[in-house]
Parts: C-alpha cells; sequence; structure tokens
C-alpha cells in the first residue's frame, strides 16, 4: 500500500524521470542494489559487546533482530547490548534463553519487555523522554543502528516513518547501520529521513506494521474525558498520552474549533480531530497550520492517514517535548493518566509499588511546558478505584517503592469521574482536602482518618 510511487514515465523516446537527472537517479538506484543482501548477512555483522539500538514500536526492524538474535544464539556470542525506546512485539531478543547473549535495556517498558525487567533477565534505562538524544550523544557508545524504514524515494531518502524521536542521533552517532525496508511503513514528512550513502546494508521486508488497538472506553473514561475537555477553551494546542481516559478525551474535544495538536505521540484520536474539523493548527503560535509529533502507533487507518501527508510533521524529540517549545504555544493543555496518586499531589505513573511497570516518559515535559504556557493547563487523570473498586488510587502515600514520576510541586490538575481539582498554589491541608473530595465515597473517610493522623490535615 505504502509502495514508492513509479519513479519513470515511459514516452516514445524511452523512459524519462520527471524530476531527477537520470545519472542521478540510476546512482542511488545503484548504490541501493549494492547494500542490499539477504537478512541473514546483517545478523552476522554482529559481534561480541556490540551495543545495537533500534527506533521505538514500529520502528523495530523485526527480521534483523530475529537474525541478530539467531546469530548470537547459533554462535554464543555474549556480552551484547540491544537497547529500544519501546518495544513493539516479542522478538526473540527478549526470549529467557537469549539472557546470556545479549542484555535488553527498555527505555520504556511495554508489556513485551516487562516481565523480562521484572524477572532480571532486562535492565531499564531512566530519563525524562526528551533528554534520550542527549544521552545518546553526549553519553553513550553505539557500535549498530538497525531500523525499519519506508521504501527509498527518487533523491536517495529513506523515512524513519512513525518512529522519529531519537533516530537522528542515533544514525550520526552510529559505526554501522543497518536498514530493513518494509513497503508497509508510511512514508512520513519532517526531520526523519535517512539517505542510502549513510547506510552500510539493507535489506526488505513486507510484513504489515504491528497495530495498537484502541482501548475500549469505559463509562468512567467517558466521564473524565468529558471533564477535561469542559476545562479546553477553543484555539488550545494540545497532548494526548496513551490510553483510555486521553482517547476519551479526543472524543469529548469533537465540538471543539480550532484546536491544535503538539504531541509527542501522534494516536488515532488525532485523526477523528482533523477529520472532525475541530483541529486546524491555525491558532498555534508555531508551526502554524503543521500538526506537531515525534513518533506514531495505532490502526491501519492512522498508518494511512500518516502515509504521505505533508501536514504533519515529525520532529526529533528533544524539539517536540522541549517545555521552551511547548511553552511557546498559548494555551497549551497536557493530557495524561498515571497509576496512583499521594494526598500531597505526587505522581506515580511508572510503577506499582516496587514493580516496575512503564517509565517517565514525556510526562513530566510536558508538564512543564505547559505550566509555562501562557494559559496553559495540565492534567493528570485516573479512575479513583483499581481491583474492582476494593482499592483507592489515591492514596495516604504512594504504595512502598513507587516511583515519583511528577513531583507535587509540578502538578497541576488532578482528574478522576468524580470531578477535578487544581492542586497548583494550594497548601498540603488544601491538597489533602481536595484530591479526598474527587476520591470514592467509599475510601473518603479512611483518607480523612489517615490525613489527620499524619497532620497533614489542619
Amino acid at each position: 500500500m505504502y509502495c514508492i510511487k513509479n519513479i519513470f514515465r515511459k514516452e516514445h523516446r524511452g523512459y524519462y524521470y520527471l524530476d531527477i537527472p537520470y545519472n542521478k537517479r540510476m546512482k542511488w538506484k545503484n548504490e541501493y542494489n549494492k547494500k542490499l543482501v539477504k537478512v541473514e548477512k546483517i545478523g552476522i555483522m554482529i559481534g561480541e559487546k556490540d551495543v545495537c539500538v533500534s527506533p521505538a514500536m514500529c520502528g523495530e526492524p523485526k527480521d534483523i533482530m530475529k537474525s541478530v538474535a539467531n546469530h548470537l544464539k547459533k554462535n554464543d556470542i555474549r556480552g551484547v547490548e540491544h537497547h529500544s525506546l519501546l518495544t513493539f512485539h516479542n522478538h526473540d531478543l527478549l526470549k529467557p534463553e537469549m539472557k546470556n547473549n545479549i542484555k535488553h535495556v527498555s527505555w520504556f517498558t511495554s508489556g513485551y519487555s516487562r516481565n523480562a525487567v521484572r524477572e532480571g533477565r532486562a535492565d531499564y534505562m531512566p530519563s525524562f523522554y526528551k533528554n534520550v538524544p542527549k544521552i545518546w550523544d553526549q553519553q553513550l557508545n553505539v557500535d549498530v543502528f538497525y531500523a525499519l524504514v519506508s521504501p527509498m524515494d527518487e533523491h536517495g531518502y529513506f523515512s524513519f516513518g512513525l518512529a522519529c524521536s531519537e533516530s537522528l542521533v542515533l544514525k550520526n552517532k552510529a559505526s554501522k547501520i543497518f536498514l530493513e525496508v518494509n513497503s508497509n511503513m508510511p512514508r512520513t514528512h519532517g526531520q526523519n529521513v535517512i539517505h542510502i550513502s549513510e547506510v552500510d546494508l539493507i535489506c526488505e521486508s513486507n510484513y504489515e506494521i504491528p497495530v495498537l488497538d484502541s482501548p475500549l472506553l469505559s463509562d468512567l473514561d467517558t466521564r473524565i474525558g468529558k471533564i477535561i475537555a469542559d476545562e479546553i477553551p477553543n484555539g488550545s494546542t494540545i497532548q494526548l498520552g496513551i490510553g483510555g481516559i486521553p482517547n476519551a478525551v479526543g472524543k469529548a474535544l469533537m465540538h471543539k474549533k480550532n484546536l491544535g495538536i503538539h504531541s509527542e505521540m501522534f494516536v488515532d484520536a488525532f485523526v477523528d480531530l482533523i477529520e472532525s474539523g475541530a483541529v486546524t493548527n491555525t491558532s498555534k503560535e508555531i508551526n502554524n497550520s503543521k500538526s506537531i509529533t515525534t513518533f506514531a502507533g495505532g490502526s491501519k487507518r492512522l498508518y494511512n492517514f500518516l502515509n504521505d501527508n505533508p501536514s504533519i510533521e515529525f520532529k526529533p524529540v528533544d524539539y517536540v517535548n522541549d517545555p521552551q517549545i511547548i511553552a511557546k504555544h498559548k494555551s497549551f493543555m497536557s493530557i495524561n493518566s498515571c497509576i496512583e496518586v499521594d494526598l500531597l499531589g505526587q505522581v506515580c505513573s511508572e510503577s506499582m509499588g516496587q514493580k516496575h511497570y512503564s517509565g517517565t516518559g514525556g510526562q513530566v515535559d510536558f508538564v512543564r511546558g505547559a505550566n509555562l504556557s501562557n494559559g496553559g493547563k495540565s492534567f493528570i487523570a485516573m479512575n479513583s478505584t483499581t481491583k474492582k473498586g476494593t482499592m483507592s488510587k489515591i492514596k495516604p502515600v504512594l504504595t512502598n517503592g513507587s516511583v515519583v514520576t511528577t513531583s507535587k510541586n509540578e502538578v497541576d490538575y488532578i482528574v478522576t469521574e468524580n470531578g477535578i481539582v487544581k492542586l497548583k498554589g494550594k497548601t498540603a491541608s488544601q491538597r489533602a482536602k481536595s484530591l479526598i473530595r474527587i476520591a470514592h465515597y467509599d475510601f473518603r473517610d479512611k483518607l480523612t482518618y489517615e490525613a489527620r493522623k499524619m497532620n497533614i490535615i489542619v
């Protein structure tokens, strides 16, 4: 579906290219053919103690990674590292039998890598998302960068497609670059390309790009979405995180006007908002008339929408998630979810007690950017209970071992299905009282008792 358009035109005198001189055109094609190999040839290029990196989610080259795993296992090669920002498929490098051959490092743990981290078979990297390119550039070594890309265009360029965030710094830092060219990878616009002259070897694949099913929205999600949408004025620029609640917010914004998009992740809800006319990007102070993002994941409909769409630009995450860039938008609205909140307003979004769950991601980047924005707001939302209503997600103190993702000093709004409270500018006592008001009714008395016992409520 995403195959590059035919770059030749047949006429009575032969083939003529529409834009590029014939010699240039053939130069890139010949270079491509020289570097094109079977995927097994790429796998055997990985040596002992190599540091290998792939882009996030849809940018992971499944066939290359399988070939690498086979090579390491067959030849008992050890000490290799594989880094992935966010794993989007159950690849062979994460199998338990690979533990002695490779160390997987997750920068944001997904359902595919979570058990490996919890079982001690994989490590994880704490980091704000905006700092990922800087860490790679200034602190870490990259021996091999492999990525899934769109087919080469007539100028010799591949697009990183759905995974831009750290791809540029990795291709500039790596000693070896291997690309898996997939005809189904969307060609996206922006700072998101790599040239054939920069690549060592290429292989080809044609499997479907993995999809991310939109979560089913519960009645509570829908209620929370409406509460947040009512706080968002026309002309705002928005960021949506992943999950049911951000998707519910997107659906509740369909009646708004002249919204803009500046979001680390581009999700299906944005397609609905653009096609409904709610998003025009015409009120944005920067990147006017453009939706800005750094990676995408969702349905096949989303991928079709992004393919060769000049109104959407992919830029590196150190630009997209820079709080100073975010703050240039008036009325910037950041919407994210979390796991639990304590009565001081400390937010945990990445662990369940001592059990690692995900990562810091870009939540703090966008909370800070929204706080700096003129008229900006950041919303952190959650259902008030978990485990079928038997446990409150608003707690006197965070569960033992829980990681504080967003500090109490940076939190703006907290939202549950029971209402919304603004914590910024409130004392500890006022915060506790406000949060108890939006807790589930069954837990309010106990929370009040614990708050008094801790001398938080005065």
